[in-house]
């Protein structure tokens, strides 16, 4: 049976339970896994001179989201 796309994008719970744990890979698979919605949420615009926008990534701000995300799974219980 061929998984749908929702499927296709959840984490496998052995990873979440590893990462939860404290597994270097597991969290850096974690972070690979939303590393696309990190940067979309670290995306700013900013209009120059000339008045033409340019969208950039904060790199401070995704550096944040991400030692965020870690603390989080830190305090993750897998029960």
């Amino acid at each position: 049976m061929k998984p749908n796309n929702k499927q296709m994008r959840l984490l496998p719970f052995p990873v979440i339970q590893a990462a939860a744990a404290g597994d270097v890979e597991a969290i850096n698979a974690v972070l690979k896994h939303y590393a696309s919605y990190i940067t979309k949420l670290s995306m700013l615009e900013h209009t120059d001179s000339y008045g033409e926008t340019r969208s950039y990534v904060d790199v401070e701000l995704r550096r944040r989201l991400e030692t965020k995300l870690i603390t989080k799974i830190l305090t993750f219980r897998v029960d």
